[in-house]
C-alpha cells in the first residue's frame, strides 16, 4: 500500500507516492535523482547520508521519508549558488584539501553546516567532537577540520 509524501527539497516542492518503508535517502536518490546524498553503511554510523531537515542535520539512511511530510530538506545539491558557485563551506573543502575520494564529503559538509549554525566559532576540538558521527576512510581528518573552520570564517564574511 503506497502513501503520498510531500516536502520541500532544495527550495522546490517534491511529492511522490512511495512505499511507507521508504527511507529519506531512498526518496532523495531514487525518486528525486539527488544522488549527492550517499549511502555508506545503511546503519547511520558513517554520516555519508547527512542532509539538513528543518535546519538540523539528519542521517537520512535511518529515517523514513514519511516522517518528513511537509519538511524543508536541503541536500548537498541545494547549497551551491544559483549561478553554480560553490557554497563557502564547499569552497573551503576544496581549498583546504578536505577530501580525497569524495564519498564522505557531502555528509561532512552538511554536518559542518549544522555545526557552524550552532557553533559559528568552533574550536578544533569542538569540530572534531561534532564530526565524530561522520567517517572518512581516506584522510586523517586534519584537513577536514581545517576546512570546517575556514568555511565557518568564510560564511561569517559572506
Amino acid at each position: 500500500m503506497a502513501i503520498q509524501v510531500s516536502m520541500t527539497v532544495n527550495g522546490r516542492q517534491a511529492s511522490a507516492e512511495i512505499d511507507p518503508r521508504t527511507l529519506l535517502v531512498q526518496f532523495l536518490r531514487e525518486n528525486l535523482s539527488l544522488t549527492g546524498t550517499h549511502v555508506g553503511c545503511d546503519t547511520s554510523q558513517c554520516g555519508a547520508c547527512t542532509v539538513i531537515v528543518n535546519g538540523n542535520a539528519v542521517k537520512s539512511c535511518s529515517a523514513l521519508a514519511a516522517q518528513f511530510q511537509g519538511a524543508e530538506v536541503t541536500t548537498i545539491e541545494g547549497i551551491a549558488g544559483a549561478d553554480g558557485s560553490l557554497h563557502p563551506m564547499q569552497a573551503a573543502f576544496k581549498e583546504c584539501h578536505g577530501l580525497q575520494c569524495g564519498f564522505c564529503t557531502p555528509g561532512m559538509i552538511m554536518c559542518a553546516l549544522d555545526l557552524v549554525r550552532r557553533h559559528p566559532n568552533a574550536s578544533e576540538h569542538e569540530v572534531r567532537e561534532q564530526l565524530k558521527g561522520n567517517m572518512c576512510r581516506c584522510t586523517g581528518y586534519h584537513n577536514i577540520v581545517k576546512a570546517v573552520q575556514v568555511g565557518a570564517a568564510n560564511m561569517q564574511g559572506a
